[in-house]
């Protein structure tokens, strides 16, 4: 008799769970059959300002950037400034030890010694004349060739000695013109580079060379944005156009610039035709922006002030024309109407409504949920 109980129980059970599937399977296949109402979400114009903008990428450097050249060959025997320092017009950087050229001194000790000796024979003869003139032996005309050339030999011996102290230090003694030993800066602004050191051999420059760099100095309150922008953008820039700067080492600072200069030749970079681009930028005094910093330049080719707005997103194009829903009846289901449009200026997010809208009016937006 249990036996029998059990069965029946167990078969009742499985009778219940089939026909649960059973109900559960039309259940299911009947809740797909059914509508999806689609709810969106309900935009509204908006007035605000509409710009296209195109990037340019590019660095930071000062307007102006002098190299520093000796103007005479020799070895770094001092170094009184270095890279980040501050430098004014004439300050000393570095000083140049003269290592003479073997057959030079040669030559001006050689003519150094010959006009001594010219000059102690002219001067004896000039001594002997003088003499002969005052005893009245000797006319005034010879009295006078006599003089001049005692002169001349004066004159020699002192320009060879100059000679030789130029050659062997670098400047004459009784110069009045800085010693081209000392290395001076040409400019205010900042060291940017000392790309030698105490020891180094340099060379002057002169018309076949352009001789060793001693420093490079800059002036870093006059900084320009240098970049590049593609062919495809270039006829929309003109000079005079605002810039909005973003430096990558200071991220949370915009910077304004006006563009000054566009190049009239490009470049091939990368494949592509680049068209160079420079801007002055405008720094507060509380920045210090280091040369080379990487940039990006938001150049603003069109703009539109206060005007309708509404997202892009909402907007259906067909050919040339355009198209929004408007709300009709919002309950108990959404009701929409397809309206045409003319629109204007876009930036990706937002577009520019210039016929056909009014503030009032209600746009069919993304969907925001799905209801049966």
């Amino acid at each position: 008799m249990k036996n029998r109980v059990v069965k029946k129980i167990m078969r009742i059970i499985l009778l219940s769970f089939v026909g649960l599937a059973v109900l559960g399977t039309f259940f299911f296949l009947w809740k797909k059959a059914q509508p999806v109402v689609v709810v969106y979400g309900i935009v509204s114009p908006e007035t605000g300002t509409v710009e296209t903008k195109t990037v340019a990428t590019g660095n930071v450097e000062p307007r102006y950037e002098i190299l520093i050249k000796p103007q005479i060959s020799g070895i770094i025997s001092e170094l009184m400034k270095e890279a980040g320092q501050s430098v004014k017009t004439g300050e000393i950087i570095a000083t140049v030890k003269v290592i003479p050229e073997m057959v030079q001194l040669n030559s001006a000790e050689s003519r150094v010694n010959l006009a001594k000796i010219n000059l102690n024979q002219l001067e004896n003869t000039f001594k002997r004349d003088e003499q002969l003139f005052n005893r009245g032996i000797m006319t005034a005309e010879e009295y006078d060739v006599s003089k001049s050339n005692y002169l001349k030999a004066k004159e020699e011996a002192a320009n060879a000695r100059n000679a030789l102290e130029i050659v062997r230090d670098g400047i004459a003694k009784n110069s009045n013109v800085a010693s081209t030993t000392q290395i001076r800066s040409t400019i205010t602004g900042m060291i940017l580079d000392v790309p030698v050191k105490v020891g180094n051999s340099v060379i002057q420059s002169n018309n076949f060379n352009e001789g060793t760099t001693i420093a490079a100095v800059a002036d870093m309150n006059d900084m320009i944005f240098k970049g590049y922008v593609d062919e495809t953008e270039i006829g929309r820039i003109h000079e005079g156009m605002y810039i909005k700067l973003t430096i990558g080492a200071l991220e949370s600072q915009v910077f304004d610039a006006a563009l000054e200069y566009v190049s009239p030749k490009g470049e091939e970079k990368s494949g592509a035709i680049q068209f160079e681009i420079k801007a002055a930028v405008t720094i507060p005094d509380s920045v210090f922006i280091r040369a080379g910093y990487s940039a990006n330049a938001e150049i603003v080719l069109k703009r539109a002030e206060n005007v309708m707005t509404i997202p892009e997103s909402t907007v259906e194009f067909s050919g040339d024309s355009a198209f929004v829903h408007l709300l009709k009846v919002e309950k108990p289901k959404q009701v929409f109407e397809k309206h045409a449009i003319k629109t204007g200026l876009s930036d990706g997010i937002k577009i520019e409504v210039t016929e056909g809208l009014a503030h009032e009016d209600k746009i069919r937006g993304a969907a925001v949920n799905k209801e049966n």
